[in-house]
């Protein structure tokens, strides 16, 4: 919905915020107490620790870590707003990155049933 109605620096927002959710349920269910922070980059790490897919997978998917402050601040870009700054190609690239965590999740997942 946020991709078709223009709101390409919202899809690039959630995207990251989807990613980073996915991998923190995956810390929590290998065990983990605690789980914090918002980089999807160090969450793949960390998840790397259970699992060395996440190693690759964090090779494939760190750069969402740029779309967190950026795309929901409007003091985050010098001189111009996200709104003006992100395309419709950052908003696919952003939510296919999303999806290669959310598959990879949901497949590890899956096996520890």
């Amino acid at each position: 919905m946020l991709l078709d109605g223009g709101s390409y620096h919202l899809a690039c927002f959630v995207a990251q915020q989807v990613a980073e959710k996915a991998l923190k349920a995956f810390l929590y269910a290998r065990g983990e107490q605690i789980v914090v922070g918002h980089s999807v980059e160090a969450l793949a790490r960390w998840a790397a620790e259970h699992d060395a897919e996440f190693g690759a997978l964090r090779d494939q998917v760190a750069s969402l870590d740029a779309y967190y402050i950026p795309t929901r601040c409007p003091n985050g870009l010098p001189d111009n707003i996200p709104a003006r700054v992100y395309t419709e190609r950052a908003a696919q690239e952003t939510l296919r990155m999303a999806d290669l965590v959310l598959e990879a999740v949901r497949r590890k997942l899956d096996e520890m049933t």
